[in-house]
């Protein structure tokens, strides 16, 4: 089982690649494409299929980059 930290360092984002958007381990396979694909029912197993170069991990890496992105703070009354 991977630790947070060493999932969110599959993540990378270097300028000039992919418009400097966030890809997985430096390939030029971007979160968002992952993202999306799982949005449109394509399974995991699919994925690392068509991307041999994918590893599991790097899946779960992409949902909880997304995850970490979507939190805000709470506020209250």
């Amino acid at each position: 089982m991977n630790s947070t930290s060493d999932l969110l360092k599959r993540i990378t984002q270097t300028p000039g690649q992919c418009g400097g958007r966030p890809c997985i381990r430096g390939m030029r396979i971007r979160v968002s494409d992952i993202l999306e694909m799982l949005a449109e029912n394509v399974t995991a197993t699919e994925i690392l299929e068509d991307f041999p170069d994918l590893e599991p991990a790097d899946i779960q890496a992409c949902l909880l980059f997304a995850a970490r992105r979507t939190e805000f703070s709470r506020l209250t009354a």
